[in-house]
């Protein structure tokens, strides 16, 4: 899925399991204190709240290896890059990280923002590459009916909700805007996202519950691996 800006590269440390109420405070403080001052002063207090935040991903990605094979977490960095942006708000009052699947037949990735009002998960792709677009389309184009029978499934449509990210406005090139599938070959992004509360986020059982959400897009997952690995004949890409 998915590239979201700087990353930085996590130490397994298994130290926290939950989300706590201080962590969630820091971050309603740096909200309305967004200014390098209070953020100089309150730094060491960051690198505590940071660690603790650090450990709570590590510890889910140990639940996802359970399950799946993780090439990496990567956690964003709390400062922002506001050269190019009106808002010159030097911090980022979240805490954000992604995980890629490893391997080239193992396509889609996993991210969690943790942010007081704002908790989301999100699952799938996010800004595949042109090669991949054309190849997700073409394979809609030709038969929808495996996409539509995993989105679509009714226990998948419960924990995930429905098919979101950016799409073009009418068809894309080469493509006709009349085609039957064209509410979804439009699509630029095929992701998921699942929102929680905060009073959910705080809970002891967080990370089994957003472990759980990870593990029920697999389908949607080895589904998209497939056409992605393979041509429009079924032929492996793959070397």
């Amino acid at each position: 899925m998915v590239n979201f800006s700087i990353k930085l590269i996590l130490p397994i440390n298994m130290g926290n399991t939950a989300v706590s109420k201080e962590a969630f405070g820091f971050l309603k403080k740096l909200k309305e204190n967004n200014n390098r001052e209070w953020f100089a002063e309150n730094k060491p207090h960051f690198k505590e709240i940071e660690t603790e935040v650090k450990d709570f991903y590590n510890h889910l990605l140990e639940k996802m290896k359970e399950h799946d094979d993780i090439e990496k977490l990567k956690m964003f960095r709390i400062y922002r890059d506001v050269r190019f942006s009106k808002d010159k708000s030097p911090y980022k009052p979240h805490f954000a990280g992604s995980m890629s699947r490893n391997g080239a037949q193992l396509r889609g990735g996993y991210y969690l923002q943790l942010k007081p009002g704002e908790t989301f998960i999100a699952a799938g792709f996010w800004e595949p590459n042109k090669e991949d677009l054309y190849r997700i389309r073409k394979e809609l184009e030709l038969d929808s009916t495996s996409f539509k029978s995993v989105v679509e499934n009714s226990h998948f449509k419960k924990v995930w909700g429905g098919l979101e990210g950016d799409e073009v406005k009418t068809a894309p090139k080469g493509f006709s805007k009349s085609d039957a599938n064209i509410d979804l070959i439009r699509k630029k992004a095929f992701i998921f996202i699942r929102r929680f509360t905060d009073k959910e986020v705080l809970a002891s059982n967080f990370a089994d519950e957003v472990n759980f959400s990870f593990k029920e897009i697999r389908p949607f997952f080895d589904l998209m691996s497939d056409i992605l690995t393979t041509n429009l004949n079924g032929e492996s890409l793959l070397n």
